[in-house]
């Protein structure tokens, strides 16, 4: 990067951690400090709700996905849309009208005790690592960029957001979440036009997409019924909007968003908004990712996007990496010549060739990748997410490049403050003021809730400081969440949709429901996003069945 660009992306740094901290200097109280003092308008906290969600995962690893795999990736969150408005129907009312500061202590009101505390214990295990894994990948990739360590960027990311979070809570997070927003909206729209502007002129953007539709880049909607399918419309709009409503309706970092708004109709209206706002944001996101495909079909891709990897391999086996190089130049200039045919003449000779050429060039690709495994001795090799860093610190100038950096940090940071101030409210209010100390000062807690916070970002940078290769980050986080949230959704679905079920039967049926997902992730092919729904099924079914056969004492569904 340019002088330029590290000045751009100081500056931002700075200023953002100087705007929480000064946001935040009237936080006194936990309800200040957790909920901003119930006085958030409903864009804001919409806003903040898009941002805790959007991670610098959505631009290393959604671009970099849509780079290699094409748009199918959006079918995820074809179900958001209706999740949103469910969940403004059922839970959100529940939850506001309860005046709980945590989605669990609900629960408790509904159920009982041990099922409020197990539910919560699950939120801070899943949340607590995907922390890491929301740090650790951008981190891994931006040393790369960078210049600096793992270890550097890991604690820069993480020690700047933790100044802030720390100093105002989630009045800060919520006013820094609307200007990382605002950041983000500006690096799309930037990062699209460039990756436009930067097709030859002989190749318009119809070309282009012709081009992607080729290798199936565009396809989006696979009707596939086969549930082993990752993505399909099916998985997209059942298993989308199961995961949807599981994340925005039971995880802390998300309720405690719209919590924060000053009405019952402001807190829907924020769901809404994000909700609907959520899908074009990330078809262009994807659509970039697509665009820069096509870009390297005209600027030659390098044999390997990790940096690092790429001088490992021409290292230790300079034979291996000339003769892939020479070969990767030759299948790309075959590739460029049958695609500037195919967008002049759209024939079906141009197509094969095309085709050919394409295959193999990726056929060096991964080549190269399984190289690069036998000399490091990893299990595999994956640089999907050096991929849009890459295009961007190669191509973008006049400091370009240090804004759109800055709005990798300004993603993570935005996802990393909700989280870290989303699982100090669970660990201060399910935990501490239950079964530590329940009759202490309001200034008590407060510092409490602060050395919460600190301790669980301190966890997040161990955890990504231990974290270990990955493939597409944005999957991997959509993966793992899976493995719980669909369990969560159901005990919470019970509580909701079943005035009659009974606390034995949430607290069992989530355990049945853990089990179950377990045994599916394990023993079956069925794709990860489906888990959602195994897992709330279940719950709510043998919960229904356990009342049924042990009905215990009745509490009412309405707060």
């Amino acid at each position: 990067m340019t002088g330029l660009d590290w000045a751009v992306l100081i500056v931002y740094l700075v200023a953002i951690v100087g705007f929480g901290i000064w946001i935040g200097r009237d936080t006194k109280q936990i309800s200040d400090f957790f909920l901003a003092g119930r006085e958030m308008r409903w864009w804001a906290a919409g806003l903040s709700v898009m941002a805790t969600q959007i991670s610098a995962i959505t631009f290393v690893g959604t671009t970099g996905q849509a780079y290699t795999t094409g748009m199918s990736f959006l079918v995820v969150y074809f179900g958001l849309p209706i999740a949103m408005v469910v969940l403004c129907l059922t839970l959100v009312p529940f939850f506001y009208r309860s005046g709980v500061f945590t989605a669990y202590e609900y629960l408790e009101k509904r159920f009982d005790s041990r099922t409020r505390t197990l539910t919560s214990l699950l939120f801070l295990f899943s949340r607590g690592l995907a922390m890491g894994v929301t740090l650790y990948a951008p981190s891994l990739v931006l040393s790369v960029i960078l210049g600096w360590s793992e270890t550097t960027t890991i604690l820069v990311m993480g020690g700047t957001t933790i100044l802030y979070v720390v100093h105002g809570g989630n009045k800060s997070v919520i006013w820094t979440d609307v200007v990382q927003m605002l950041i983000i909206w500006i690096g799309i729209f930037m990062c699209a036009g460039v990756a436009i502007a930067n097709l030859p002129e002989t190749f318009s953007l119809r070309d282009s997409l012709a081009v992607a539709q080729i290798t199936n880049h565009l396809e989006m909607m696979d009707v596939s019924a086969d549930p082993a399918k990752p993505y399909t419309l099916w998985s997209g709009l059942i298993g989308g909007a199961f995961l949807a409503m599981a994340y925005f309706g039971a995880d802390q970092s998300q309720v405690q968003r719209y919590l924060s708004a000053r009405s019952l109709q402001e807190s829907r209206l924020s769901l809404l908004f994000s909700g609907f706002l959520k899908v074009p944001m990330q078809f262009l996101i994807l659509l970039t990712g697509v665009l820069v495909f096509v870009f390297y079909h005209f600027e030659r891709p390098p044999l390997l996007w990790n940096a690092q990897a790429m001088h490992r391999l021409e290292r230790e086996a300079p034979a291996d990496a000339a003769a892939m190089n020479t070969a990767l130049g030759s299948a790309h200039a075959d590739r460029q010549a049958a695609a500037a045919e195919y967008a002049r003449t759209r024939s079906p000779q141009a197509r094969e060739a095309y085709v050919e050429a394409h295959g193999r060039l990726s056929s060096i690709h991964q080549q190269a990748g399984r190289r690069i495994t036998e000399l490091s001795g990893a299990k595999s090799y994956n640089d999907t997410n050096y991929i849009f860093p890459s295009y961007v610190i190669s191509m973008l100038s006049g400091g370009l490049a240090g804004l759109v950096m800055a709005v990798i940090f300004a993603a993570a940071m935005s996802t990393l403050a909700g989280e870290f101030n989303s699982v100090a409210t669970a660990t201060m209010v399910d935990f501490y003021q239950r079964f530590v100390r329940s009759d202490a000062s309001a200034s008590h807690y407060l510092w409490m809730s602060r050395l919460f916070t600190a301790l669980w970002g301190g966890f997040a940078c161990l955890v990504a400081l231990r974290a270990g290769q990955l493939g597409s980050a944005i999957e991997v986080v959509n993966r793992f969440g899976s493995y719980f949230y669909g369990s969560i959704l159901g005990v919470f679905g019970l509580a909701i949709l079943t005035p009659r079920a009974s606390a034995r039967g949430a607290f069992y049926g989530l355990i049945a429901g853990m089990a179950t997902v377990y045994l599916v992730s394990r023993f079956t092919t069925i794709a990860f996003l489906w888990y959602n729904v195994v897992g709330a099924v279940t719950v709510f079914v043998v919960g229904l069945v356990i009342t049924a056969a042990a009905p215990g004492p009745a509490r009412p569904a309405a707060a």
